[in-house]
């Protein structure tokens, strides 16, 4: 196995690891779960650059690669909805990650026919803004559970002053709610992009079922 696999197969190791340090919810745990994160998305960064340089490319490292990613994304966004503190709404969650599979099955549609669909640009997109936020999540937990235990205060009563305490009470309990919606718009988007462009594919499976 080369060093671009194992750097994959060490981000979907780490997976369990990470679930368990969000729900220990102090804040060396939390921290411990945006390290995890954090070095999780710098390695499918550096996986691919590994591979790309060394040319060491594969079928299995062209498969795992990107379920690697789905998986530790999805983990983070299904923990954020059982934590009460961020009134994560499940639907928001069920729409990004049917988005998911959905284009894995386009994606695997046209793989049976010889054909490689390309990330696209809002495909990038979608995926480094996901990134993007649940480390940004991650760290207002953080800052949360420091208010709590050292500061004996929460985002919610920060919102009873005035001036800039009021703000950020405001943004660390409602920001990770329009975060996520952000990300969830972003992921349908990219989801109908992707669709629209090999639309083609998907009418030719539907007259091969219908005439079979």
């Amino acid at each position: 196995m080369n060093l671009a696999n194992k750097l994959t197969i060490g981000r979907i190791i780490t997976i369990p690891f990470f679930i368990v340090f969000m729900f220990m919810g102090n804040i060396y745990t939390r921290l411990a779960a945006l390290v995890i994160f954090i070095l999780a998305a710098l390695s499918d960064v550096y996986d691919g650059i590994i591979a790309r340089h060394r040319e060491e490319v594969t079928n299995f490292g062209s498969f795992i690669d990107p379920l690697a990613d789905k998986l530790i994304v999805s983990a983070a966004l299904i923990s954020f909805v059982q934590l009460r503190e961020l009134s994560i709404p499940a639907w928001m969650v069920i729409v990004v990650i049917s988005r998911e599979f959905i284009i894995t099955g386009l994606r695997s549609v046209a793989a049976s026919r010889g054909t490689i669909i390309p990330a696209s640009l809002s495909g990038k997109f979608k995926t480094t803004s996901q990134m993007a936020v649940i480390i940004t999540i991650l760290i207002i937990l953080i800052i949360n559970v420091a208010l709590r235990n050292y500061w004996r205060t929460t985002a919610l009563e920060l919102q009873a002053f005035l001036g800039w305490r009021r703000v950020v009470g405001y943004i660390l309990s409602k920001g990770p709610y329009w975060l996520m919606l952000l990300v969830t718009i972003l992921t349908v988007i990219s989801g109908f992009n992707y669709i629209y462009k090999n639309r083609h594919m998907l009418f030719e499976e539907i007259r091969n079922k219908a005439t079979t």
